[in-house]
């Protein structure tokens, strides 16, 4: 009996990951004015990209509908059991659709097993679950068992966010225009994370200067993590690869992490961080 594991259009994957598992993917609404798209399916990141940098405002995004959860669901064989693996319920509704879905299938086929997880993260933090839940199917952990230690994981997730430009935040209505302005003019660099209680995210710095924003944002994965040989870090970036790529590099010389995984970052957290925004993720002490 295999584990199908399930995500959503929040969480980002490194090319590949998806096709070689098998996960499947319930994509998030994407409305650009009145023209509107499904993650992953309808829009393409180059699009995506495209489309936000002509755009006077910021696409709107809506959570999948319970539905969109119950068809994925009822598609996959009566005897797998679903994990998902859904985005942080401190960002969207869509750990409630997928809990919702799940519901909805329960009461037409009972012995359906399926459990429905809020990672209170996002993007590449999705990567880092999904990688964690592959390795422990392989190891020949039961359900339960994965269940048990991904509810673990989670509550270990550190979620840590740079940007480069304050244009979206701006664009959003998250940051006052008058303020953004002069935040920009003094060249001001926003750190945030997810909160380990919702998963929303909140600014924790703000550092002038790209070379000190950077090196503050290295420096404070050491302050969560001290024992990292037998640990993954996963980093996402927001159009803008050879930025993530250095970066990355610069965490692995100071860190010895077992191994790195690297993505580019899908549309909804893209929309909030802005051309050159990363983030990463790893597993805290």
């Amino acid at each position: 009996m295999t584990i199908q594991i399930i995500i959503d259009g929040g969480g980002d994957l490194p090319a590949g990951v998806m096709e070689k598992h098998n996960i499947i993917s319930v994509p998030l609404n994407l409305h650009f004015g009145d023209e509107q798209y499904k993650t992953g399916e309808t829009i393409d990141l180059a699009t995506f990209y495209s489309k936000l940098k002509e755009s006077e405002e910021l696409p709107r995004s809506s959570s999948p509908s319970p539905n969109d959860f119950y068809e994925k669901y009822k598609k996959i064989d009566a005897d797998q059991e679903i994990l998902v693996l859904a985005m942080t319920q401190g960002l969207s509704s869509t750990y409630e659709s997928a809990v919702i879905g799940k519901n909805m299938l329960i009461e037409e086929e009972p012995n359906r097993k399926i459990v429905v997880l809020n990672t209170k993260t996002a993007s590449c933090g999705i990567s880092l679950l999904v990688n964690e839940a592959l390795k422990k199917i392989d190891e020949g952990l039961n359900f339960d068992e994965i269940v048990a230690h991904m509810e673990e994981r989670i509550e270990k997730t550190t979620t840590l966010f740079i940007l480069k430009t304050l244009e979206n935040v701006i664009k959003g209505g998250r940051l006052d225009r008058m303020k953004g302005t002069l935040a920009k003019t003094l060249n001001i660099k926003l750190l945030l994370k997810a909160s380990e209680e919702e998963g929303s995210v909140e600014v924790t710095e703000k550092v002038r200067g790209n070379k000190k924003s950077i090196r503050r944002f290295v420096e404070q994965i050491g302050e969560y993590a001290h024992t990292l040989e037998d640990r993954v870090i996963a980093m996402s970036h927001c159009n803008d690869e050879e930025r993530g790529k250095k970066v990355l590099e610069t965490i692995k010389e100071r860190y010895n992490f077992k191994d790195s995984l690297f993505m580019e970052m899908g549309p909804l957290i893209s929309t909030y961080s802005g051309e050159g925004g990363l983030v990463v993720a790893f597993f805290k002490d």
